[in-house]
């Protein structure tokens, strides 16, 4: 049989519909199948692109946390007030519907982390990729003057991520909290820690 030309676009069509399988039915036992009703193709064309099912979740994970981390990177202009990039930064790590999927596929493979050594250095790569957007930022206030720490701009940075972790996996968990309201919490803790104001 002819191979195809299009495999890279047919492989990104199967990592998206992958995240929908996975979102709808969870990570255990997924099967072909199960991707493919998510897909105009059919189950063999999925074994036939990923003989490996596992080597299409590791795509799905990569993708995940390169599209999450990018996407808050892009939301940050350039020249902008300190306090107004902390306000953003802050903003982009919040889900804002429980139709995230990206959000909502990295929280399942978080707890599928501690099981697979490859999923675990992923979920920690995102973690820091993280942590280093804080850190800029937080770095950059200082700098300015805008910013008087009252903790290590590195402790601060891991404080606001694990916070952004926390109320991010109780939101998409159905916890009565919208985006706004974790916003004003992450916000309060961070105006504490950097000695500003944010605001809205």
């Amino acid at each position: 049989m002819a191979r195809p030309k299009n495999q890279k676009a047919r492989r990104e069509q199967l990592v998206h519909s992958a995240k929908q399988a996975i979102v709808a039915r969870g990570l255990n036992g997924l099967r072909a199948i199960d991707v493919a009703a998510y897909s105009e193709l059919g189950a063999g064309s999925v074994a036939y692109y990923y003989p490996d099912l596992g080597d299409l979740v590791r795509d799905v994970h990569e993708d995940a946390v390169s599209r999450f981390y990018w996407n808050r990177r892009q939301q940050r202009a350039e020249g902008e007030d300190p306090a107004v990039r902390l306000r953003r930064t802050i903003r982009s790590g919040i889900p804002t519907s429980l139709d995230d999927i990206d959000f909502q596929v990295l929280n399942e493979l978080h707890t599928h982390a501690h099981r697979d050594a490859f999923h675990a250095e992923l979920m920690a790569e995102l973690y820091r990729l993280e942590v280093s957007l804080y850190i800029d930022v937080l770095s950059e206030g200082v700098v300015a003057g805008e910013f008087t720490m009252a903790l290590p701009v590195e402790t601060a940075a891991s404080n606001l991520v694990a916070m952004e972790d926390a109320y991010g996996l109780h939101f998409m968990g159905g916890t009565p909290l919208d985006a706004d309201d974790i916003y004003r919490m992450i916000a309060a803790n961070a105006e504490v820690m950097a000695g500003c104001r944010l605001g809205e």
